[in-house]
């Protein structure tokens, strides 16, 4: 990396990043009812956010400087890479983005685009039919494209964490709740007990990793 480039104020950067990643989520959850706009709006203001910090203000590094200086005196803080914080704090010598935290956020990023795009396809097919939406991801968790945007975040985090989106998270996972609540009562009203019955056996959010793998030795 060229020492004389400069390491943020790169607002073009910004900007395209931002609107890539915000496009590229768009296509794979093709947002179409108000409440799908609203939670992908939200997944879009923590893209932004992050990339602000990223390539245009380091707010996160100019509020924790005295600190990150006084305890880590040999890192320049202001440098691109000291961005990620993670590989810094714990001493990485080599370039961060080849380091543990960076490379386990690609693996989440990849698996919760997936995992919202295989939901989505699920989704739409039970729709056209007018049925439950209960295979591919939804046999699993019944949420899968809330699961996906909340990896999605998540990797970001690992690879980049920043005082903003570390308190927007919280924020955002407690709206997603919500909106999986107000869409559970929704099926209930369309479905009946058959979406009890799903409810019961398939879990929300997180699968049963348990007991699957006790079903796989049986």
């Amino acid at each position: 990396m060229n020492e004389q480039a400069p390491a943020y104020g790169l607002w073009g950067l910004v900007l395209i990043n931002s609107v890539i990643f915000v496009m590229f989520a768009f296509t794979f959850f093709k947002p179409r009812s108000a409440r799908d706009w609203r939670s992908f709006g939200a997944f879009s203001a923590f893209l932004v956010a992050l990339f602000t910090e990223m390539y245009g203000f380091p707010l996160t590094i100019f509020f924790l400087s005295g600190w990150l200086q006084s305890r880590f005196p040999n890192v320049d803080w202001f440098s691109h890479d000291a961005g990620h914080l993670l590989e810094m704090v714990l001493g990485w010598k080599t370039n961060p983005h080849f380091g543990p935290f960076h490379i386990l956020s690609n693996l989440l990023i990849v698996a919760g685009f997936v995992l919202i795009s295989a939901a989505w396809r699920v989704l739409y097919a039970a729709q056209q039919k007018n049925e439950l939406a209960t295979t591919g991801p939804y046999a699993h968790v019944r949420h899968p494209q809330y699961v996906g945007f909340v990896l999605i975040m998540f990797g970001f985090l690992l690879q980049w964490p920043t005082l903003l989106t570390l308190a927007m998270f919280p924020v955002l996972l407690w709206m997603y709740v919500r909106l999986a609540r107000t869409e559970e009562r929704e099926a209930i009203a369309a479905f009946g007990d058959a979406y009890r019955q799903y409810a019961a056996r398939v879990p929300a959010f997180l699968p049963h990793l348990l007991k699957r793998t006790d079903a796989s030795r049986a």
